[in-house]
């Protein structure tokens, strides 16, 4: 199972949102996948109050069982865990950095949102976990200088997802629908922006696959082998 958290230092990036759009899209790509709410103020938890399927899972907990459920769940089958943090610094967005294999970082394309992403960064960077930042909640309409902005600002601090989110209202509509944004508009922008963020995520991770196996195998070679 891989173990992906979503974090930044401030509120209104739009996390829970994705987390809860992400999980139905690799569901619906054929992934089993669950949601981990550590946000105390419950929003993917709500969202699955008030939808009609049952997966994917959302499971509300506090950061101090993290780990604990997250053992649980890799036991119990399934191939991606999402993690949905506070907007806040603290104990909870430490523990699911600390757990995860990869940390996805929505950021708006605003001077305020880049700043308070910072302290995110310099904890990844000291504990060198993989990460990459996503541009969301981006202006439509031809207004593309602050996002191209954002762009720059952003690839100098790490990694940048290859897709970005648009300011789009499906996602609303989405989450006050207990839907995901692909099934609530399956054809539409939002739904396709959301399935390339997967597809990059999903890629991502495959690469990470690939360098813990070579990793790995290059620790069993015998000394006589590499003499």
């Amino acid at each position: 199972m891989r173990i992906v958290s979503l974090v930044t230092q401030k509120g209104g990036t739009g996390k829970s949102s994705l987390a809860v759009s992400l999980a139905v899209a690799a569901a619906e790509s054929g992934l089993k996948a669950v949601v981990l709410d550590i946000d105390p103020q419950g929003t993917a938890e709500e969202w699955y109050k008030r939808r009609t399927a049952e997966a994917p899972a959302v499971h509300s907990i506090s950061w101090a069982n993290l780990s604990s459920r997250l053992y649980r769940v890799s036991q119990q089958g399934y191939d991606l865990a999402i993690i949905d943090t506070p907007g806040a610094d603290g104990h909870a967005a430490s523990e699911a950095m600390k757990e995860a294999h990869f940390c996805l970082l929505p950021v708006r394309p605003s001077f305020a949102d880049i700043e308070a992403s910072k302290v995110t960064v310099r904890y990844l960077s000291d504990q060198a976990k993989p990460f990459a930042f996503l541009l969301n909640q981006c202006p439509t309409g031809g207004r593309t200088s602050r996002t191209s902005n954002a762009r720059m600002a952003l690839q100098l601090l790490g990694r940048l997802c290859g897709s970005t989110l648009a300011h789009r209202s499906d996602h609303v509509d989405a989450l006050a629908s207990g839907l995901g944004v692909t099934e609530f508009n399956p054809h539409g922008k939002a739904a396709d922006e959301v399935r390339a963020v997967l597809q990059w995520l999903t890629a991502r991770l495959r690469k990470l696959d690939a360098i813990e196996t070579a990793d790995d195998e290059a620790e069993t070679i015998p000394l006589r082998a590499v003499v």
